[in-house]
């Protein structure tokens, strides 16, 4: 008896740690985008002349992407962490049926941000015409993948 009650509560924390893990994985990936966003901000309104264009801070900014697209991802989309299992989430469903095509638009990202960080410190000029890269390649898995609000 002692046994099985043991072997009941062992079971139970681990379904226990199993469930929570699931949200962390999601608040993980959201500030990662939270980040991206952030930079891209800086970027952006450098590009529209809304922000004071430095080449330090528009360095930083476009390392900061560079940083975030070499996250790892896997561990960040656990299966079950889509709009249909979880609320808190825009991912939709189809991500995982298409995860080869979802790295492969993060990949794009990484380039994207890559092309980015060469550029951004020669010259607000230099932003502008990166941005649209950047912008094309979140778009490409936004409009597939990620519900609207």
């Amino acid at each position: 008896m002692k046994k099985s009650f043991a072997t009941a509560a062992i079971l139970a924390t681990l379904a226990t740690t199993a469930l929570a893990e699931v949200p962390q994985a999601v608040k993980a990936r959201q500030g990662q985008f939270n980040l991206m966003a952030l930079n891209l901000g800086i970027l952006g309104g450098m590009a529209k002349g809304q922000v004071d264009y430095t080449a330090e801070a528009a360095q930083a900014a476009a390392d900061n992407l560079v940083a975030v697209s070499m996250i790892h991802q896997p561990a960040l989309w656990p299966e079950g962490t889509d709009t249909m299992s979880i609320d808190g989430t825009r991912a939709q469903p189809n991500l995982w049926e298409n995860i080869d095509d979802v790295m492969a638009k993060w990949g794009a990202f990484g380039e994207a941000a890559k092309a980015m960080q060469a550029a951004a410190g020669q010259g607000k000029d230099q932003i502008g015409p990166n941005m649209g890269a950047l912008g094309a390649s979140c778009k490409g898995c936004h409009d597939t993948y990620r519900a609207p609000k």
